[in-house]
């Protein structure tokens, strides 16, 4: 090795973002992925740092149980009682606020259950329940899944075996499934937007205080899992959550409409 080569070398050892290794695990839900909004912040953080973030989109379940037997370095996700148990059981460390967005319940058009314009999520389950509708569910320990199930046991009553449907799939596919089979379904409002023109499904009810949907970012704890690559996982959360980070997420706007809010304090 020529002394130009162990100068070079030498200099790079200070560049701030060359303590990462080279690839990044991150697990993921699907709405970040199906939205396109990974495609859109990633390459900006990997022309930045030299890395490659490999990313596994899944339901929020399925991600934090990767990160809790260290197969990622990271995860981003939106469950936060989920997130809080993660931490506190000592499996994820530096968790930060990332963004948010929310939760609405799309339908057909013609909407048999009469729920459009409701503002009242529990009120328009107990309606879609009553009316014989049928509604798909993701069934797959998701974010979204949890936050449905919760609406079914704050509304007391759910829809008649045969017209609730459990499809154990993820975002995309059970907004394509519901509008084959003329079914209501919760969905996070960036996948409904991304796949609206495919499946033709209405937004009948949003703007309930209870759709709120946060997102949080969370390192896989080193103590737990040595080889995770906490650096590169520290990185990408600093990123997210920087300035810069945060105004790359308020300018994914497909087809000018603003779908995540950047809420990094």
């Amino acid at each position: 090795m020529n002394r130009r080569t162990l100068v070079l070398l030498a200099a790079l050892a200070w560049t701030p973002f060359v303590h990462a290794q080279q690839v990044i695990r991150l697990s993921t839900t699907t709405s970040t992925e199906n939205s396109g909004l990974l495609a859109h912040l990633l390459p900006a953080f990997e022309a930045k740092t030299g890395t490659k973030v490999h990313v596994i989109s899944v339901g929020t379940g399925k991600a934090l149980e990767l990160a809790k037997n260290g197969d990622v370095d990271v995860t981003l996700v939106h469950a936060r009682a989920a997130e809080d148990k993660f931490v506190a059981e000592g499996y994820g460390v530096d968790r930060r606020d990332v963004m948010y967005n929310d939760f609405i319940v799309a339908g057909p058009i013609a909407d048999p259950a009469r729920v459009k314009g409701s503002k009242d999520v529990i009120a328009a389950f107990k309606t879609i329940a009553a009316s014989g509708a049928r509604f798909i569910s993701r069934g797959d320990n998701s974010g979204t899944d949890l936050m449905e199930k919760s609406y079914w046991k704050l509304a007391g009553t759910q829809p008649a075996a045969g017209k609730y449907i459990s499809a154990g799939l993820g975002m995309g596919e059970v907004l394509t499934m519901a509008a084959e089979l003329q079914a209501y379904t919760l969905t996070d409002r960036a996948t409904y937007g991304a796949y609206k023109s495919k499946t033709g499904l209405a937004v009948l009810v949003e703007g309930d205080s209870k759709m709120f949907n946060p997102y949080g970012i969370i390192a896989v704890n080193p103590a737990r899992h040595p080889g995770v690559n906490y650096k590169g996982a520290k990185l990408l959360i600093d990123w997210i959550t920087s300035a810069e980070g945060q105004q790359k997420i308020a300018s994914f706007r497909p087809a000018g409409q603003q779908l995540f809010f950047p809420s990094a304090r």
